[in-house]
């Protein structure tokens, strides 16, 4: 009987999301006052509301917001309303809560992975029950990673930050999990088979998965394999771009992976 999906390296996980903190820091201090109100590519924010947008996230899991958040229908419908509120923010007042919140969100990460609290699964809206460490970690990191690489500095024109295998690893652990309950809650026709998705260079991995969501790897069979490069899946694994227009390479069942990655889709 194959395993599910292995626990988080939430050690990884709180050294990648002081790595990506320092890296929105340095990007967002080189922004020029044009940039900082300049169109981001998440519809409808600027620059500015992504940024604050993180603090807001950040602040969330220290705080009554969080709450709410975790029993809202759709995360991407409540993320709008902390945005608007900060939209008249100075650039001081949105970077003075991004620094204060990300740090103490990087502090809360380090002191409950060292504790059985990190286990204790916790709803977060849509994306359904994760354990609290895996929250806190894989959804910050992977929030400072699309964001910055996919929304800001392509938007500005500016080069792509580099990243690593240590941080890309904690991106795809999350957005993993995520996609696990996603497909749990509404498999695709046919899944029972299973499809296998290798994301390949940094970071990667082989994972499976069926009409219960994710799993690990096993000596069994599957029906279609899905491959594409890691540094690509925040893009299209976000429908930030289509699956079709990337580099995905799929054998086996081709309709059967076709219908699984027109859901892809983590938020």
């Amino acid at each position: 009987m194959s395993k599910r999906l292995p626990p988080a390296d939430l050690p990884n996980m709180a050294a990648a999301l002081r790595a990506e903190r320092a890296e929105m820091l340095d990007f967002t201090s080189s922004l020029t006052d044009d940039e900082w109100t300049a169109p981001s590519a998440a519809a409808g924010w600027r620059i500015a509301d992504v940024v604050a947008h993180m603090g807001a996230t950040a602040r969330s899991f220290y705080t009554p917001a969080g709450l709410r958040l975790s029993f809202a229908a759709s995360l991407e419908q409540a993320n709008e309303g902390p945005v608007e509120q900060r939209r008249d923010w100075s650039r001081a007042k949105v970077m003075a809560e991004y620094q204060h919140a990300s740090r103490r969100a990087t502090a809360l990460l380090d002191a409950v992975r060292r504790t059985p609290a990190a286990r204790i699964r916790a709803q977060m809206a849509d994306l359904g029950r994760h354990p609290l460490g895996l929250s806190i970690g894989g959804a910050l990191v992977f929030d400072h990673h699309a964001h910055l690489r996919h929304d800001m500095a392509p938007a500005l024109g500016r080069p792509v930050p580099s990243t690593d295998a240590d941080r890309m690893r904690a991106v795809l652990t999350w957005m993993i999990a995520v996609l696990s309950n996603q497909v749990a809650k509404a498999p695709v026709a046919g899944l029972d088979a299973r499809v296998a998705l290798t994301l390949t260079g940094p970071g990667g991995g082989t994972w499976w998965f069926d009409e219960a969501g994710g799993l690990a790897p096993s000596d069994g069979a599957v029906a279609a394999h899905v491959t594409a490069p890691a540094l690509a899946f925040p893009d299209w694994g976000t429908q930030r771009s289509s699956w079709r227009d990337s580099d995905v390479t799929v054998t086996g069942d081709t309709d059967l992976a076709a219908r699984f990655l027109d859901t892809v889709n983590v938020i």
